[in-house]
């Protein structure tokens, strides 16, 4: 009985040790064979990669001058799972900061509702921007507190306080931004606006990679590999803007206290001069550690600062839409110049609809009409498409074939320019009136004549209305970065896009504009300037509280340099402010100076505010 329980013993003795060797030599093959967590946790504990970010691009006026550039920065980052034995305490005085931030800015990152990119194995931003003389301190620190470190990167500075809304400004991403493009990680910056969004992968560059060895403590010790590993990091490439910089600044003077827009464009390249939107901000407000507090001041000012109301904000042009009105109308015989006289007895009559004018010479041609901005004239040329049944099937027909006027001229859809958040506005079609009117005819719809209505355009798409007629009937697509230096500028924006008027028709127009500036019943007199010519249309674009004053004009008249449109909310005749605004903006730019009585005058319009 021993023998059999000895032997037996034996047998199970022998089992577990044969055990043992089989998980042994198990284990080893894995770890020799297979991927592993160990080597992978020792390599992280003695090999630090650190993300070196490129130099961002530079930003240039068209005159050369600088105006967003980069000066150094330091970000204090942590790894959660590495932290330990910190001494909170004297973190925080290190950094000048309280027990509580400390705690808050740690369940913030560990939160992943908030931070969606959250990984306790990966880098997380814990301070942004610390001043150099903490960045020393903390340097020689570092190694007391494990898990933390310094990343090295530029942050924006900005030359000038204006322009904010075309160069956009440089923030934290957000998840969505992680989660749409893997090149970024938690804590990075990106573009959020204007031109530092639209051009983010010209600007941001490629992020380089610094191998470097730790020892037990944390504290780097120097290069892996001698840093054959590194991955040096690709500068993103600077930008020229076709912005003038000193007509920007002068727009946005002239704009204090009021609501609109300016915008101005060199017709002969598509480049945009200046862009103002009213009210704006300092692009001052977006540096440093209070621009978190600054956003969120702007974005709860019920004036919407932060709205890029020049390509975003929607309008009634009004009277500037009357050249696209003439131009459709003599194309399709509809109209003669000198030929085709129309009566404006106080405005358009027709039974019981009227639609009023102001007083002037009646009947009138095209050319006279386009001086006076009647209202009459332009209301019996749509009269008389519309109802034209033996040139159109329909009233619908007759709307489509206006409608494709009108898209050829750049309105109803995007122009294509290279900033973020433009809008369409809108042109109806024979479907929206089917849809929302049932039974319709031209005398339903007459408001869209001049301007009014369900018509509604960006001051964008109204001043590239003049500079296509300084072209006479064409445009390129309005961008306002001029240059990519080492880069090429997309085709999309040096293409031509001719309208469906012909030229000889534009020059019909472009006279009837230079009447409005030279004639003594005219309504852009005030545009007037003794060194060059100026051709220019006035708008009062209705609203329903105070009109809006709106001016759409180019000059000289031929070879021209300059296309502006001025939008003014509420701001009354288009001769209130548009014009003066307007002549300002484009003696600034064709002199490159304003006279003294320019001066005087751009003083006074700067001070009066529009409530």
């Amino acid at each position: 009985m021993k023998a059999y329980e000895f032997e037996r013993r034996q047998f199970v003795i022998g089992g577990i040790a044969l055990l043992v060797v089989v998980i042994y030599i198990i284990r080893l093959a894995v770890l020799q064979l297979a991927p592993n967590d160990y080597e992978e946790i020792s390599r992280n504990n003695a090999i630090y990669n650190r993300i070196i970010f490129p130099s961002r691009g530079s930003i240039y006026d068209r005159n050369g001058k600088l105006l967003v550039y980069n000066e150094p920065a330091y970000d204090v980052m942590v790894i959660t799972r590495e932290v330990s034995g910190l001494d909170t305490l004297d973190f925080c005085r290190t950094l000048h900061m309280s027990r509580e931030e400390f705690d808050d800015r740690m369940a913030w990152i560990k939160d992943v509702s908030k931070n969606p990119g959250y990984s306790s194995y990966s880098q997380q931003l814990f301070r942004p921007q610390i001043s150099s003389a903490d960045f020393l301190v903390f340097q020689e620190k570092m190694f007391r507190f494990k898990g933390f470190y310094v990343r090295e990167r530029n942050a924006r500075q900005y030359r000038y306080p204006n322009a904010a809304h075309v160069l956009g400004y440089v923030a934290e991403v957000s998840g969505n931004d992680i989660a749409e493009n893997d090149y970024y990680n938690a804590g990075d910056y990106i573009g959020k606006q204007g031109v530092e969004r639209s051009y983010e992968e010209v600007l941001r560059g490629q992020k380089g990679i610094e191998v470097l060895l730790r020892d037990a403590r944390g504290k780097i010790q120097g290069r892996y590999n001698d840093g054959l590993d590194d991955q040096h990091p690709i500068p993103g490439k600077d930008i020229v803007l076709s912005l003038d910089i000193e007509l920007q600044a002068l727009g946005e003077r002239l704009m204090r206290g009021k609501r609109g827009a300016i915008v101005a464009i060199e017709p002969s390249t598509g480049e945009i001069l200046c862009m103002v939107s009213a009210p704006t901000y300092s692009a001052f407000d977006m540096v440093g550690k209070q621009r978190g507090e600054n956003i969120m001041k702007l974005l709860k000012d019920q004036s919407r600062p932060m709205y890029n109301r020049a390509i975003s904000g929607t309008y009634p042009p009004g009277s500037t839409f009357k050249p696209s009105q003439a131009l459709t109308f003599m194309q399709e015989g509809i109209i003669q110049s000198d030929v085709t006289s129309y009566p404006c007895t106080g405005g358009f009559r027709y039974r019981n609809l009227k639609v009023g004018c102001h007083s002037h010479a009646s009947p009138l041609s095209v050319k006279p009409a386009l001086s006076t901005s009647c209202n009459g004239f332009f209301c019996w040329g749509l009269y008389y498409m519309f109802g034209n049944r033996g040139k159109y099937a329909s009233v619908q027909d007759a709307m489509t074939t206006w409608k494709d006027y009108m898209v050829s001229m750049g309105f109803g859809y995007k122009l294509g320019v290279d900033l973020p958040a433009e809008s369409r506005g809108m042109i109806p079609n024979a479907e929206y009136y089917d849809k929302h009117l049932k039974k319709w005819n031209a005398l339903t719809v007459i408001s869209i004549a001049i301007g009014q209505g369900e018509v509604t355009l960006t001051p964008l798409q109204i001043a590239n209305q003049g500079a296509t007629i300084a072209n006479r009937g064409y445009y390129i697509t309005p961008h306002i970065v001029r240059r990519i230096v080492g880069g090429q500028l997309a085709d999309s924006l040096t293409r031509r896009h001719f309208t469906k008027a012909s030229p000889r028709y534009y020059e019909e127009v472009v006279s009837g504009m230079r009447g409005a500036v030279t004639s003594g019943i005219g309504t852009c007199r005030g545009a007037q300037n003794p060194w060059y010519e100026v051709c220019g249309k006035t708008g009062t674009a209705q609203n329903r509280g105070h009109d809006h004053s709106v001016f759409m004009g180019f000059a000289p008249r031929n070879n021209p340099q300059i296309a502006v449109a001025v939008y003014v909310e509420n701001g009354g005749f288009g001769a209130t402010f548009g014009v003066p605004i307007g002549s300002l903006i484009m003696e600034q730019y064709i002199r490159g100076e304003l006279s003294p009585a320019s001066q005087a005058r751009a003083a006074g319009i700067a001070s009066r505010s529009v409530n």
